[in-house]
């Protein structure tokens, strides 16, 4: 199977995935109760919830899995994709402070378009961990700093940069009513690695604004800008887009799925004219003891119910 159709398979999946779940309810952060206008402390915890995935330093852990799939990549129209999994997990350092690690490892199919069709090489790409700083107690900004580092772990050269970087990370974001507005911008610099390789000195910004619609629903845009600021000529990528995403529970696991749909306006020669990216984050909020025996209550009563009666 060409990797084309494979790509146009997962889309269809996922979009068959998502028509079937979409008939399963919002949860709120215990997973016990159905987000209803009939029922408006679960629905408050629920918004909860969906806001806590929205923000990149909440002490939720989560573990998205996003798939990029990037268009129009050479002169023949190649397709690079880009599996990222990506855990976010919160340490508490202090009653103040909170520690952040999001590390994002992935799995990388580039097409060699020197080459001729469908060669390329496929593997895991460089390692990218970001720790961020933030305060624990929640304000009307919540922020956080903290070091980016990219890992030269490539498995193939031509799936990494071969270097050791490291730079600053800065997050900031506001959640007023229905929206979250925020961004997130680091710049990484080469201290080490393959002295045959480029030097690395590159910024990403990624500004994120989503609006959070009923039942969990929520439209969202997270265009992700990069700069090498290595080079003058095609320096910038700069894309344009959004998607749809909704907060629902897989059984008992609340989940986060988004579709997202972008072009670059800018982007360097030979590279992708459009992208499309699909994500499924499992969530795992903290529960009280008193929550905890609710969902087990909860997941007895099911069990009970898809028995067969005799």
């Amino acid at each position: 199977m060409g990797f084309r159709k494979a790509v146009v398979l997962l889309f269809g999946a996922w979009l068959s995935t998502a028509c079937v779940i979409a008939q399963e309810p919002a949860v709120d952060p215990a997973g016990t109760q159905v987000a209803t206008e009939q029922s408006p402390a679960s629905a408050e915890n629920a918004d909860a919830l969906r806001k806590a995935a929205q923000n990149p330093i909440a002490s939720l852990i989560s573990v998205p899995v996003q798939n990029n799939s990037n268009f129009g990549v050479g002169s023949d129209d190649r397709i690079q994709d880009v599996l990222n999994i990506q855990p976010v997990i919160p340490v508490p350092l202090s009653k103040k402070l909170n520690m952040i690690a999001r590390i994002i490892t992935p799995i990388v199919y580039q097409p060699t378009t020197n080459q001729p069709t469908d060669q390329g090489a496929y593997g895991f790409g460089d390692l990218n961990p970001t720790f961020f700083f933030a305060p624990s107690k929640a304000s009307k900004l919540i922020w956080g700093v903290g070091p980016a580092f990219v890992l030269p772990t490539a498995t193939n050269s031509y799936l990494g940069q071969g270097k050791w970087s490291i730079g600053p990370s800065v997050v900031a974001l506001a959640q007023p009513g229905k929206w979250t507005l925020g961004a997130l911008v680091n710049n990484v610099f080469s201290v080490g690695g393959q002295s045959s390789r480029a030097d690395v000195n590159q910024m990403l910004f990624q500004y994120f604004i989503n609006y959070n619609l009923k039942h969990g629903y929520y439209i969202t845009w997270q265009p992700t800008l990069t700069a090498n600021w290595e080079t003058d000529e095609g320096r910038w990528t700069v894309p344009y887009g959004g998607g749809i995403g909704r907060i629902m529970k897989l059984g008992f696991q609340p989940a986060n799925l988004t579709a997202q749909f972008y072009g670059n306006g800018v982007h360097p020669a030979n590279t992708s004219s459009w992208s499309m990216r699909l994500q499924i984050a499992f969530l795992f909020p903290k529960l009280t003891k008193e929550q905890q025996k609710m969902m087990m209550e909860q997941k007895l009563k099911q069990l009970n119910a898809e028995q067969p009666k005799k």
